[in-house]
């Protein structure tokens, strides 16, 4: 397997990805790809990928696009160790949570960059609409995580990475966080693949 990222290991979708491979024990190469350069535009990359897009992942003679169908195709050829959960309702939630963080909250994504995690904070305060994006992001944990729990099912699963590093664009960067979602931050930011993946933007700086 070939795992396609930016060159510069910063999208959040890029991150997903890999952690979720990790996770499940799969064994692939990385190959980054210079977005800058508009490297993904070149035919090569487009043959691999359809919209011409990180993450792509290369499975043999199949690609795939986008982190969230990355993540479901290796739950279906690698049905363990799990990274949606078992129960059905659990996990079509799971998904739910996905797909919101995936198309909402622009203002925050565009304000609170995963640079504010990954290199260093902004020193902007938030747009009225980055506010805004914010509350509702807290907000929304909060419900999910209202009994304080470190994990949003029983066992870890891959929507706990998408919403932690949601999260962390506003504590990484010093932003009003209540401290129980704090806490779930600090304790998903210690699992090995989400660290193997901060050793790889570290080194990307080198």
């Amino acid at each position: 397997m070939l795992l396609f990222v930016d060159s510069q290991f910063l999208s959040p979708y890029v991150m997903s990805s890999f952690v979720a491979l990790r996770e499940k024990n799969l064994h692939f190469e990385l190959r980054t790809i210079h977005l800058h350069l508009q490297e993904n535009r070149g035919s090569e990359f487009s043959t691999l990928s359809l919209t011409n897009r990180v993450p792509t992942l290369a499975d043999g003679d199949y690609s795939i696009s986008e982190s969230s169908a990355i993540s479901e195709y290796a739950e279906e050829i690698s049905p363990m160790p799990r990274i949606y959960p078992h129960d059905v309702r659990e996990r079509g939630r799971a998904r739910q949570i996905q797909a919101w963080l995936r198309s909402d909250l622009l203002a925050l994504r565009q304000e609170r960059p995963t640079e504010v995690i990954f290199q260093k904070p902004s020193d902007n305060p938030l747009t009225e609409l980055g506010q805004a994006s914010a509350e509702k992001l807290v907000n929304v944990a909060g419900a999910l995580l209202s009994h304080g729990q470190l994990n949003l099912f029983k066992d870890w699963c891959i929507a706990d990475l998408d919403l932690a590093l949601m999260l962390n664009r506003l504590v990484a960067n010093g932003d009003d966080v209540p401290h129980s979602l704090q806490r779930y931050v600090a304790h998903q930011w210690e699992r090995p693949a989400i660290q193997e993946w901060v050793e790889l933007q570290k080194l990307s700086k080198i």
